[in-house]
């Protein structure tokens, strides 16, 4: 099982305390701008980075927009893991800062 909830949800409780964060998007996205200290794991390797996730520990789960996430989430949730699938994902971080523009 997983949870899902807004990103805006995620950011109102990145605001009262730390939270792990398991960006699933690909290397150029993630590069591009992410949640910081959230830990890359692309989709398309994801079985090379399951030891970044510590079965002990509550993950957000973001991509793009929620779907790439929901399939990690939800693929994890099946295992025990503690996760929670953010839709809308990073399209809707108000946090993002692109590279390259101010």
């Amino acid at each position: 099982m997983y949870k899902t909830v807004m990103m805006n949800e995620l950011e109102l409780v990145m605001k009262k305390r730390p939270v792990q964060v398991l960006d699933v998007r690909e290397l150029d996205e993630y590069e591009l701008g992410h949640i910081p200290g959230a830990i890359l794991a692309p989709l398309s390797e994801f079985v090379n980075h399951i030891d970044k996730v510590d079965k002990t520990k509550h993950y957000y789960v973001v991509c793009h927009s929620g779907s790439r996430s929901q399939a990690v989430a939800e693929h994890l949730g099946k295992q025990g893991y503690q996760v929670t699938n953010v839709m809308g994902g990073m399209s809707t971080y108000r946090g993002l800062q692109i590279k390259g523009l101010k």
